[in-house]
């Protein structure tokens, strides 16, 4: 019994880790749900640490990713004996950054408080893993702030890592203070641990006056250039939009709604969702319909997403998940989505993984494109995000530079079904608009579709699985924030000032005469 007594820490931070995530929505308990991590690592000797901080990892992305199964399962039409082993993998490879997380505290926590050390290590193994194995940066904690703009507006200087650090931060501050003042009630003692309190608390003061005169400011400036715009949610059923017989159906349906739309508003842009168009615009007939019934009979732009192909100079086709710009004329410009989601839209490493050919049939087997271009409707500059890529902030920063007023991103969500995924998966372009100051439009074939404005409000949002369309008059803003100019300054200072503070570490830890006696005395404090 006694070895298990450290899984009530470790099932607590996993538990109040999901419920601070968008879906449960309890933001709020992201500042505290580390403690029990921490007070586990101060307890456990670097490999016992590392153990339960993996178990920790695990069942928390476990709860926050169970949407895996849904996706390979119910549309990819894989069976269970390969979805949940799925899940159960990349829980697995995911709950690796916790155990490594655990045991660096575990192991440096005897001769220095956490406070610093913690919001170093996680961010640098949060930006770790936004690169490694072509990424996978979801649902950073950073991101369970979203619903509250008056905590996120320092993204526009470090991204929304700079978040993640002060919610670490928080979360070691807390437990330095709680556990100094156990140790000096215990020893009678004044702690010398006290002082590192004192430049955390400023760097959270500093934040919040930022956060606080930064919304101010935004918010009185961003009104001096305003579009209309309509992002229209055709909720057509994934395993049915594919079908042959099916493809006019849809277009109609996508045709009244933007209709309806425009007879409340004329909007300078219509948005359509990610393959809105389920058939290849170049050679099909009904392309032809839209034009007529809707482009020229309203004179109004159109963005969508379509599959769309090239042929080289061999006869070679390549395929690709496009967003258009429709007008009067046809397709005026291309973008061609660049970073694919694996075994949804290609598989890697074909050869030595057939398996999941079933999920990517039913898409296609995309190519990736390489430009990040924004697509121009009379104002509008508009930088394109198909699905996952809203996740990754180096995409849409790329696309503001290169001169996007406005980030549109269009999504099937669908492949997710009644879960938690399209929150979370809308919580991350929250920050994209944050860190660019752009307003970002968001058209999702199921849902959540809905319009954020520059300070990260969520000025309308649509409900899931529904028929829907809104309108908006939204801000344009040609100013580049800090991050758009620098991008991740922050998460690479964090990785680069962990080498010396680990080699500070390592040296004070050779020095110490007894770490046993050090630690024991830690766990008296408690």
């Amino acid at each position: 019994m006694k070895k298990l007594k450290p899984a009530g820490p470790a099932l607590l931070t996993a538990v109040l880790l999901y419920l601070s995530s968008p879906g449960p929505g309890y933001g709020c308990l992201a500042w505290s749900a580390l403690l029990p991590l921490l007070y586990l690592c101060q307890k456990e000797k670097p490999a016992h640490a590392a153990l339960w901080g993996f178990i920790s990892g695990f069942l928390y992305h476990l709860l926050l990713l169970y949407w895996i199964v849904i996706v390979l399962g119910k549309y990819g039409n894989l069976p269970l004996w390969l979805t949940l082993p799925a899940l159960v993998l990349l829980a697995a490879y995911m709950g690796l950054y916790p155990a490594i997380f655990s045991a660096i505290m575990s192991w440096s926590m005897p001769v220095v408080p956490p406070v610093w050390t913690a919001p170093l290590v996680w961010v640098s193994l949060d930006y770790v893993r936004s690169l490694l194995f072509s990424g996978f940066p979801w649902q950073d904690l950073g991101y369970s702030q979203f619903l509250f703009p008056e905590i996120i507006q320092i993204a526009d200087l470090a991204g929304h890592h700079s978040i993640t650090f002060l919610i670490v931060l928080v979360n070691s501050l807390l437990f330095t203070l709680l556990m100094t003042s156990a140790s000096s009630l215990k020893t009678g003692q004044k702690s010398r641990k006290w002082h590192h309190a004192v430049p955390a608390l400023c760097l959270i003061v500093a934040a919040s006056v930022y956060n606080h005169q930064r919304l101010k400011q935004i918010a009185t400036d961003i009104n001096k250039k305003i579009v209309k715009l309509a992002v229209i949610q055709g909720n057509i059923e994934q395993d049915q939009k594919w079908l042959p017989e099916n493809m006019k159906k849809a277009l109609g349906n996508y045709i009244d709604l933007s209709t309806k739309s425009l007879s409340t508003q004329h909007s300078d842009l219509l948005i359509w969702p990610e393959t809105a168009l389920p058939f290849c615009p170049v050679d099909h007939p009904l392309f032809a319909e839209l034009i007529e019934n809707l482009i020229l009979e309203n004179k109004v732009n159109l963005l969508c997403g379509a599959p769309m192909y090239t042929i080289d100079d061999s006869s070679n086709i390549t395929i690709y998940n496009s967003g258009l710009l429709v007008t009067e004329k046809g397709i005026n410009d291309l973008y061609f989505k660049q970073h694919l989601v694996p075994f949804g839209e290609y598989i890697p490493l074909p050869d030595l993984l057939p398996f999941p050919k079933p999920l990517v049939e039913t898409m296609g087997n995309f190519s990736a494109g390489n430009s990040s271009r924004p697509l121009t409707s009379g104002i509008i500059r508009a930088g394109i995000l198909i699905c996952y890529e809203s996740i990754f902030p180096e995409l849409a920063r790329k696309t503001v530079q290169d001169g996007a007023n406005l980030l549109v991103n269009i999504t099937n969500d669908a492949w997710f079904g009644r879960s938690s995924a399209p929150v979370q998966h809308f919580s991350m372009a929250v920050l994209r608009a944050v860190e660019n100051r752009r307003s970002l439009a968001r058209a999702a074939n199921t849902g959540i579709s809905g319009f954020i404005d520059p300070t990260g409000r969520i000025i309308s949002q649509s409900p899931l699985f529904k028929t829907y369309y809104l309108n908006a008059e939204v801000p344009l803003v040609e100013n580049l924030s800090f991050f758009s100019r620098y991008g991740h300054l922050f998460p690479k200072a964090c990785c680069l000032l962990l080498l010396p503070a680990l080699l500070l570490i390592w040296r004070k830890l050779s020095q110490a005469p007894n770490l046993t006696a050090i630690r024991a005395s830690d766990k008296e404090g408690l």
